[in-house]
């Protein structure tokens, strides 16, 4: 009888552990979840690494347009890159018309100027905004035939931000208070 009253404070004892595991615990992670939550961290959620928006935050338009003298790309060429990037994926995602590109790559970057530099970082801003509403809302079958292509559009996105930075830095116009050092 000692056994069975003993084996049965262990049984509630257990259980009760069990429904408090269970409700501290998050929800388990999804495919959906995984992609949303990495491309919030490489556009403007900061956590190991400095996202896109925090890279081009508090950026002039001339300083946008200052190129490294190893004649590599401008902050705000690598901005309308991704502004090019992220909206025709995006448009391809929501199943719109692509606008016409000629598939020569570097067309992607040539279209910065520095007096469209304030319009180039709304329309990015507004891209990513609708980027993350668009993962958000959509269904499972949806996230299962695209994960590949949200995960490299997440992994294209930190690649140029590394550049941005690393641009920002040579110019002296990156405050390391903000991320890297």
């Amino acid at each position: 009888m000692y056994r069975l009253i003993f084996f049965l404070g262990l049984s509630c004892l257990s259980f009760q552990q069990l429904i408090a595991q269970v409700k501290e615990s998050k929800t388990p992670a999804t495919l959906k979840s995984v992609l949303l939550a990495q491309f919030k961290t490489t556009w403007d959620k900061q956590e190991w690494f400095v996202p896109v928006a925090k890279g081009i935050e508090g950026i002039t338009a001339e300083q946008a347009s200052w190129k490294p003298s190893d004649s590599s790309h401008s902050v705000g060429e690598l901005a309308y890159h991704l502004l090019f990037w992220n909206k025709r994926l995006l448009n391809e995602f929501n199943g719109k018309a692509k606008d016409a590109f000629s598939g020569n790559n570097n067309e992607t970057f040539d279209a910065f100027t520095e007096a469209t530099w304030n319009a180039t970082v709304q329309q990015l801003k507004q891209v990513m905004e609708d980027w993350e509403k668009a993962i958000a809302a959509a269904d499972d079958a949806k996230i299962q035939s695209w994960y590949e292509s949200i995960a490299n559009m997440n992994t294209h996105n930190a690649y140029h931000t590394g550049q941005i930075l690393y641009i920002r830095k040579q110019a002296g116009n990156w405050n390391s208070e903000k991320g890297v050092k």
